[in-house]
């Protein structure tokens, strides 16, 4: 019997042709096969229905947690909005440098050592000098306390708002003269006050520039003139004039190179008085507000001085990233510069100071100052072509520094007036007659005093 290889096409499981032999049996090919290969695969079916509903098992499982997660995502959205609402007034605290619980809680304790050694003093040399020195001692102590607590009410309401311009740190850097040009009422006026309109959110009036001269005897004025463009102010054409009081000895009349354009109104000193005023260029109409303080300088009491001084810049009137203030000094504070942030109450229609800082710099060593994002910047004379800033007193801290060196030139030997506009970041002199713009540039925020 002859064996015989056949192959078989039969599908195995790795679905290859088997190979079988088989022998020749009466007149008949005989073979063995296994026939368990065309058996239906139970068992694997049985792992594969298994693995199917695993995986619904899985599917479901996800399907649940995806809707779970749907349900809750608002929720998690609604509690990170709210720690993150509550974490701005800290965080606002951390970027100022201020810490409110803990502030309060110094003072209280500077306070008490306050108390502490005046007693000591007094208990071991009781004499007219030891009495003079801890009442200095007390007054200055007294004075850095009452800063820290306007500190910490300084708080902005809207911590998302318009403070959010003033993460730029100090002044570092002021550039030449970017724009040089004669008042338009000629170099005979030396005195008053220009710029650009200085309110932030200001859009219809962003592009105004206006020029307030003193044209009484360079100390008193009662005219404004506005240019709606930049290429009017430079050409002097298309100007409107306002006048903001029926003459110059008006109460409502302008004293002192100390005006600035925010918004729809014109603030400037009032006439011979300790207040500042508001003129309405819409309807035409003043409202005022006291400054606070004893003694308010006024009347050429506290000038504008350092080399010559300016007659009658008393009172200061400033805009700046956060509002509006006025720089002035007391006879309470013994002539040194206090610093006074206004608020326009638009629905009261009232002008009101909402704090009041007090500096130790005296106020008729200092040639001019103003404001940018909180800090008061003061200037001193050089030379006739120069001024130098050398003086910042930040109001968010209560801290200051005397150590800048930061050149201003001009081109005349007088300066008026100084004044930052935060639209631009532009510095406003006005230089006996000549108008000087100057662009400033800040430190990252670290720096900050």
């Amino acid at each position: 019997m002859l064996p015989l290889i056949l192959l078989l096409l039969a599908s195995s499981s790795d679905g290859q042709t088997q190979r079988v032999s088989g022998q020749k049996k009466n007149g008949a090919c005989a073979c063995e096969m296994n026939s368990t290969m065309w058996l239906f695969p139970a068992v694997k079916y049985e792992a594969v229905l298994q693995h199917i509903e695993s995986c619904e098992v899985s599917l479901n499982n996800l399907q649940e947690q995806v809707q779970l997660s749907n349900q809750r995502l608002p929720q998690i959205q609604t509690l990170v909005k709210n720690v993150t609402a509550r974490l701005e007034p800290y965080q606002y605290l951390h970027d100022q440098g201020l810490y409110s619980a803990l502030s309060l809680h110094l003072l209280g304790q500077e306070l008490r050592q306050l108390e502490t050694n005046i007693g000591d003093i007094h208990s071991q040399l009781n004499n007219a000098q030891t009495q003079k020195l801890s009442k200095e001692t007390a007054k200055e102590k007294l004075r850095y306390l009452k800063n820290s607590v306007e500190s910490c009410k300084s708080i902005p309401k809207d911590f998302r708002g318009h403070h959010r311009y003033c993460l730029k740190g100090l002044i570092t850097n002021i550039s030449d003269p970017v724009v040089t040009k004669i008042s338009p009422h000629g170099k005979t006026y030396i005195s008053g006050s220009w710029g650009k309109q200085a309110q932030m959110n200001s859009e219809g009036q962003k592009n105004i520039y206006w020029v307030q001269p003193l044209l009484s005897s360079h100390i008193l004025g009662n005219t404004l003139r506005v240019y709606q463009t930049y290429e009017d102010f430079m050409a002097s054409a298309n100007h409107k004039d306002f006048t903001v009081a029926a003459s110059y000895t008006h109460a409502n009349a302008i004293e002192g190179p100390s005006s600035v354009l925010y918004g729809e109104a014109l603030y400037y000193h009032c006439y011979r008085s300790a207040d500042v005023c508001r003129y309405d260029l819409n309807s035409k109409t003043v409202k005022r507000v006291t400054l606070p303080g004893t003694g308010v300088g006024f009347n050429n009491k506290f000038p504008y001085c350092y080399y010559d001084c300016r007659a009658n810049s008393d009172v200061d009137v400033e805009a700046d990233e956060t509002g509006l203030w006025a720089i002035y000094a007391t006879v309470g504070n013994h002539g040194n510069l206090v610093v006074s942030q206004l608020v326009w109450d638009e629905e009261a229609m009232t002008l009101n100071v909402s704090q009041t800082w007090e500096t130790r710099l005296f106020k008729k060593a200092v040639s001019n100052a103003f404001m940018a994002c909180g800090v008061l910047y003061a200037t001193r004379y050089v030379d006739e072509h120069r001024e130098e800033v050398f003086y910042a007193f930040d109001t968010a801290t209560g801290k200051e520094d005397n150590s800048l060196t930061l050149p201003l030139e001009k081109v005349a030997k007088g300066v008026a007036s100084l004044s930052y506009n935060p639209t631009n970041r532009q510095i406003y002199m006005y230089n006996d007659g000549y108008l000087l713009a100057y662009q400033a540039h800040f430190t990252p925020y670290s720096n900050h005093i």
